[in-house]
C-alpha cells in the first residue's frame, strides 16, 4: 500500500509543481520586466492569463509584483499539502497547513532560482546563441539577483557571482524555510 501512496504522492508533486512553475515564471517575468515579445514569455502569458485576469481585478499588482500569481502559487502549495495529507489519511490543523504552504512557496521559489541560475550558467558556459528565447528569458529572470555582484567576484576571467547567489539561496532554504516547515509540521500535527 505504501508503494501506491509513494507513487501517487510523486504524481501529485509533479502536477502541482508544473502548475506552480508556470505561475512562478509569470511572477518573475513581470517582476524582472522580461521581454514580452519572447516566444516563451508569450506562452507563459497565454497559459496563465485565463486564470490570472479575473483575479487581477481584485488583486492588482503591487509595484512590479503580481500578487494574483503569488497567491495562486501559495494556493497550489496549500491544495498540494491537503492532497498529500489526505493520501496518508491524516487531517491536519488549518494553521499548520497555512504555515506549511507558505514554507512550500518560499522553498519552491528559492529552488526554482537555484535551478534557473544553474541552467543559465551552463548555457553561458557553452556559448549558446544570445538570441535563443530560453537564454534571453533566463538571463532577464536572474539579472536582478546577479546585478549586485556583477563583476565583483571574478577571478581569471570566471564570474563566481552565480555560485555565490546559489549558495545564499540554499542557505536561505536551510536557515529560513526549513525551520518554517518544521513549525508548520508541528502545528499541523497539533504538537
Amino acid at each position: 500500500m505504501s508503494y501506491l501512496v509513494n507513487a501517487l504522492s510523486f504524481l501529485v508533486e509533479l502536477a502541482f509543481g508544473a502548475a506552480a512553475t508556470l505561475f512562478v515564471l509569470r511572477l518573475l517575468a513581470e517582476a524582472s520586466r522580461a521581454d514580452f515579445h519572447n516566444p516563451l514569455s508569450q506562452f507563459i502569458y497565454r497559459s496563465t492569463n485565463p486564470v490570472l485576469a479575473p483575479l487581477r481585478r481584485l488583486l492588482p499588482n503591487w509595484r512590479r509584483i503580481n500578487i494574483a500569481a503569488l497567491l495562486l502559487v501559495w494556493l497550489l502549495m496549500l491544495v498540494k499539502r491537503i492532497v498529500l495529507f489526505a493520501l496518508l489519511g491524516l487531517f491536519p490543523h488549518v494553521l499548520g497547513l497555512l504555515v506549511l504552504s507558505v514554507a512550500d512557496t518560499l522553498d519552491f521559489i528559492a529552488m526554482f532560482y537555484v535551478v534557473l541560475i544553474f541552467i543559465w550558467s551552463l548555457m553561458s558556459l557553452f556559448q549558446v546563441e544570445t538570441y535563443h528565447p530560453v537564454y534571453r528569458l533566463a538571463g532577464s529572470l536572474v539579472e536582478p539577483l546577479m546585478r549586485p555582484l556583477r563583476g565583483k567576484l571574478t577571478a581569471g576571467g570566471l564570474d563566481f557571482a552565480p555560485w555565490a547567489v546559489m549558495i545564499v539561496l540554499i542557505l536561505a532554504r536551510l536557515l529560513l524555510v526549513s525551520p518554517l516547515t518544521d513549525l508548520g509540521a508541528r502545528l499541523a500535527m497539533g504538537l
